[in-house]
């Protein structure tokens, strides 16, 4: 386990233990969340934990042009009950994850610190939002990095049926169409693979990244 200082640095990611753990401490500082972010790694942690950084292998990923698009849901993109937007709302995008109950999982790892640094970074442009309205409620959305050629999902949340997955196609959609290589999706869940997504080893993903 790697302790982290003041310094700007994390170890190499094939450090990380079989659970993906790979260092401990530092801050939420933009400069240290970029330099993780562009080198396949991300802070996950409860808020009585220290800094946890993890880098899993393998890693969960959705090529975007693998997205897949049930017959129900393709009736839903077709309907019109949603509207979308970009960046608008990102502060009430991150509010909504982090408060979302989500099965299995006691509390959020969305903490007033986290927030904070995810704020910063969509103040320098990097953290970005996607929005689902239905009428003039906010119903769902995602939010996460944008490296330019990879985005880092952080997470969704939905209050109406299928919100967040009109927001994850749309989102894959449109990065398809401006040559995106991946969207991170970190690790496996059974709804993420129902949308397409898949696991590949750390190293593809970290070569991706770098290229």
């Amino acid at each position: 386990m790697f302790l982290l200082n003041h310094r700007l640095q994390f170890p190499n990611v094939e450090e990380a233990d079989k659970d993906g753990l790979l260092a401990v401490g530092g801050d939420l500082s933009p400069e240290r969340l970029m330099l993780a972010y562009r080198n396949g790694i991300f802070p996950w942690f409860n808020e009585d934990s220290l800094i946890l950084w993890w880098s899993p292998d393998p890693r969960m990923v959705l090529f975007p042009e693998k997205v897949k698009i049930s017959s129900s849901m393709q009736k839903v993109l077709r309907s019109g009950k949603f509207r979308l937007s970009w960046n608008t709302q990102f502060e009430k995008v991150i509010d909504a994850c982090a408060v979302i109950k989500r099965k299995d999982q006691g509390g959020t790892w969305i903490t007033p610190e986290m927030k904070k640094a995810y704020i910063r970074l969509h103040q320098q442009g990097f953290a970005k939002s996607v929005e689902v309205w239905e009428g003039e409620l906010l119903v769902g959305g995602l939010y996460g990095i944008d490296l330019g050629h990879v985005f880092c999902g952080e997470s969704m949340f939905s209050r109406s049926s299928n919100a967040s997955k009109f927001a994850f196609i749309h989102l894959a959609k449109t990065l398809e169409e401006q040559n995106y290589k991946l969207i991170d999706c970190q690790v496996y869940t059974a709804h993420l693979k129902s949308l397409g997504a898949e696991e590949i080893p750390r190293k593809d993903f970290v070569e991706i990244l770098k290229n």
